[in-house]
């Protein structure tokens, strides 16, 4: 139970990485406060981590500032202040060459996944964040540490993300550590494109042999807002099968 007396926010759990990441904190000991843009999916998803005894949800779309801010009231109102924020809302709502992007989708992408993650830190702080020695944890990905032809822009997002989460480590520093992870592809409904119809093929890339769970992302995430990682800030952990030593794809 090492996350015992945490009131932790995680964005974008009704399902898929956020969902396994809330999951583990309430087996860890912690009451969380979940989102997601479809309010049945994160009914569902409230019931299946315990009830409203542990966990509550709150619809609403990562790049609205008003629900930011009805997040943080939630769940001050009912766990009381916020000691862990885990941003993993993220979109890639375009595929293809930066030579034809559609411009309105990049500035969409950096309005969510990066703009909409530091207005989630900024909310967190009005919440008790830095008073209760907090920790933030960025789901970036292995797009932003290296080339990925075809989500370019996305993983332009996720690089800034990184960078992000170095600056932010830095000015926030000591009262709160703000780490960040990169996964490759993970089995998830946002992942599916890359995968579906041709898993045993992409997975015969990876040096460890399979596509990651969510579950792989969750334990590092755990981790990382964990009294074993008191003394690490400003990082960014690769969970990622090994796939960025060989070169292979995504």
């Amino acid at each position: 139970m090492t996350m015992s007396g945490a009131v932790a926010i995680v964005t974008g759990a009704s399902r898929g990485i956020g969902f396994a990441i809330a999951q583990r904190f309430v087996a860890e000991g912690a009451k969380v406060c979940i989102t997601g843009r479809n309010a049945e999916a994160l009914e569902n998803a409230v019931k299946d981590l315990g009830g409203e005894d542990v966990a509550i949800g709150v619809p609403g779309k990562g790049d609205d500032a008003d629900h930011r801010a009805a997040v943080i009231d939630t769940a001050l109102g009912a766990f009381g202040p916020v000691s862990v924020l885990v941003n993993n809302v993220g979109i890639n709502p375009a595929y293809g060459p930066l030579g034809r992007l559609d411009l309105a989708a990049a500035r969409k992408m950096v309005d969510v996944n990066v703009v909409g993650t530091l207005g989630w830190v900024q909310e967190a702080l009005r919440g008790g964040l830095a008073e209760s020695g907090g920790s933030i944890v960025n789901i970036s990905s292995v797009t932003g540490v290296r080339p990925a032809p075809g989500i370019a822009f996305y993983g332009v997002t996720k690089a800034a993300l990184i960078h992000l989460t170095e600056e932010l480590a830095v000015e926030l520093a000591p009262s709160v550590r703000v780490n960040a992870v990169a996964p490759a592809v993970v089995k998830t409904r946002f992942a599916t494109a890359l995968y579906e119809g041709r898993e045993e093929k992409v997975a015969a890339t990876y040096p460890l042999g399979r596509l990651g769970v969510p579950e792989d992302v969750a334990g590092a995430v755990a981790f990382l807002c964990s009294p074993d990682a008191a003394w690490i800030t400003g990082q960014t952990i690769v969970i990622d099968g090994g796939i960025t030593l060989t070169g292979a794809g995504q």
